[in-house]
């Protein structure tokens, strides 16, 4: 069932949203078309992950305007390229539908929106539409904590106010259905305060209302909740243990509110980036500062860094990608040496420049190896898509061809998709085969390429005539020949090939109205022409006649030739003598 709930017209595109609902679930999807040759539309579809195999949430054919009554023989698909087979399109009806199991967060993480880009194509003649599809979170999963539960030592004389970090908990899923709270168990001496962290979201910190006493209690048991913001909320819990300690009651202080640097993603491991500074205003061990990377969960960061626990010295540990990272906030926590470590968090973003070092990658989606010589300017031979993982002008990318061909690429506008068009008139007398080199070329410095090669072979039309090997022939013939004996013969060649090449002779019989045609005949083979009487100069010395070449081309193309024949006399007369 399909609903249209808004339309606009805006020069050479449209949009229109749609709302399909079944079983009391909504797919929504929005739908953009851009008009050029061989590559016409974009078209964007929502569906919920976890849908059932089968589901259907659009119609490509109808959103295309195509005509269903011609979709099996223009052979409508879906190509994913290198993803999986997750979604299929009906070719008899164009429903676009679940194949597979859909789980966004084994897609996409935690990146939102999570869009999957595919290619509906279509042929006779030949079309290819981008399609993005949207895989909606649903509330399957459940806030977690990394353990049941959780011990930390506050020393009691913390003053009112001291924030003290609490171990996160981790939701795989997105948006509203993300992690979006947390709740602590009623008590006296702490509330709960939560804290943006960068990427990892929200982390939960204990704030003290009142002043602790450890003679008078030794330990707090609490209870920490994490809700998402599903409907209906999930949650998850930790038993957090709170251990009175003593004395150490200074923490270290960073010398920045927040460290920044920035590195290319080819720097080698060891490369340095800055160094983290702390002090503690308390002395002895309780003064001497220590460093460590961490994470949202307590305990060390998987980052590809490396952070001297000594000197607070931060390098490159390896690993470093812009494609896949561009921006990373890291947590180092300054901790002192007293028998109850005191400690705070420092606050560094590192950001990563992209370097070259992706080559532009060409795929070809759809083909025509074999093509008429008779093809218009703009014949659509190939579609292709272009990829560069690089950002910027690493990642953009300019497309050739030889300028020596009678081809050209026509660029998509979206940037990434080309077709490969006729750009002159082909000949297949002159070259009946192409190998046409396509060269993808990025704008990065120094610049990568890629190339693919596509052969397409030219295909015969019957647009050559026979032609003569004379014009006109000339025949010496003696008289007394024996009837049905060949006298001579004409040929013709064409240059076409294949049947449009085969020739055929004949006489012609009609527009050529001389009764000298009825006493000769030829074979439409080979062109060899017979008398059928004998000659005799002293009645016919010469005559003339037509002779007609055709092809078995369709239509076929022919021509004619004219041929004189002159009768040659012998001595078959006794002299006579004549009166007086």
């Amino acid at each position: 069932m399909a609903s249209d709930f808004s339309s606009s017209i805006a020069g050479p595109h449209f949009v229109r949203s749609c709302l399909f609902q079944k079983k009391n679930r909504k797919f929504f999807f929005f739908f953009f078309f851009f008009f050029f040759k061989g590559i016409s539309t974009q078209i964007k579809y929502s569906v919920l992950e976890e849908s059932k195999v089968g589901t259907v949430f659009g119609n490509v054919a109808k959103d295309l305007g195509l005509d269903v009554g011609h979709l099996t023989e223009r052979n409508l698909r879906i190509v994913s390229g290198t993803k999986q087979d997750l979604f299929q399109v009906n070719p008899r009806d164009g429903a676009l539908f679940v194949n597979q199991k859909v789980d966004r967060e084994e897609l996409c993480g935690i990146t939102a929106p999570c869009l999957l880009n595919l290619k509906a194509v279509v042929e006779n003649p030949l079309e290819m539409h981008q399609i993005m599809a949207e895989i909606l979170d649903v509330n399957d999963n459940s806030p977690k904590f990394s353990e049941e539960n959780y011990t930390m030592e506050i020393l009691e004389s913390a003053v009112v106010g001291s924030r003290f970090q609490v171990e996160g908990a981790h939701d795989l899923d997105v948006g509203s259905n993300a992690l979006q709270s947390y709740k602590l168990s009623q008590n006296q001496y702490f509330r709960l305060e939560t804290e943006e962290f960068g990427e990892d979201g929200k982390v939960p910190f204990l704030i003290l209302q009142r002043p602790l006493d450890r003679e008078h209690i030794t330990h707090h048991s609490l209870v920490l909740t994490a809700l998402d913001g599903g409907k209906p909320s999930k949650s998850g819990t930790i038993n957090v243990t709170v251990i009175v300690s003593d004395v150490n009651d200074n923490s270290p202080v960073c010398d920045k509110q927040k460290y920044t640097v920035t590195i290319k993603e080819n720097a080698p491991a060891g490369t340095y980036l800055l160094r983290i500074n702390a002090s503690d205003s308390d002395a002895g061990v309780n003064g001497d500062i220590e460093y460590y990377l961490r994470s949202k969960f307590k305990g060390l960061s998987s980052e590809p860094f490396e952070l001297n626990t000594k000197t607070g010295k931060l390098t490159v540990k390896g690993g470093l990608d812009f494609e896949e990272k561009q921006v990373y906030e890291i947590k180092v926590m300054a901790a002192d040496k007293g028998a109850v470590s005191l400690s705070t968090l420092c606050s560094v973003v590192v950001t990563v420049e992209d370097v070259n070092d992706n080559q532009p990658e060409i795929d070809i989606t759809s083909l025509s190896t074999r093509i008429p010589e008779d093809a218009p300017v703009g014949m659509v031979v190939a579609l292709m898509g272009v990829t560069d993982l690089d950002s910027g002008v690493n990642g953009q990318v300019v497309c050739s061809v030889p300028g020596d061909l009678p081809f050209t690429l026509k660029q998509s506008s979206d940037g990434h998709s080309f077709s490969l068009v006729t750009k002159g008139y082909l000949d297949k007398e002159k070259i009946d085969m192409y190998d046409i080199t396509i060269t993808a070329k990025d704008l990065g410095s120094p610049a990568l390429s890629s190339t693919k090669m596509i052969r397409v072979d030219v295909m015969d039309v019957n647009d050559n005539s026979p032609l003569f090997s004379e014009i006109p022939y000339t025949f010496y013939v003696a008289e007394n020949n024996k009837p049905g004996m060949s006298i001579f013969s004409v040929s013709a060649d064409d240059a076409d090939g294949g049947e449009n090449a085969a020739v055929t002779y004949a006489l012609d019989r009609k527009s050529w109205k001389s009764p000298v045609t009825s006493f000769l005949n030829i074979n439409e083979a080979n062109g060899t022409v017979y008398a059928l009487k004998s000659f005799d100069f002293e009645t016919l010395k010469t005559f003339q006649f037509h002779v007609i070449a055709t092809d078995s081309g369709t239509p076929s193309l022919s021509s004619n030739v004219t041929v004189n024949v002159f009768i040659l006399d012998q001595n078959d007369n006794a002299p006579v003598i004549l009166y007086p």
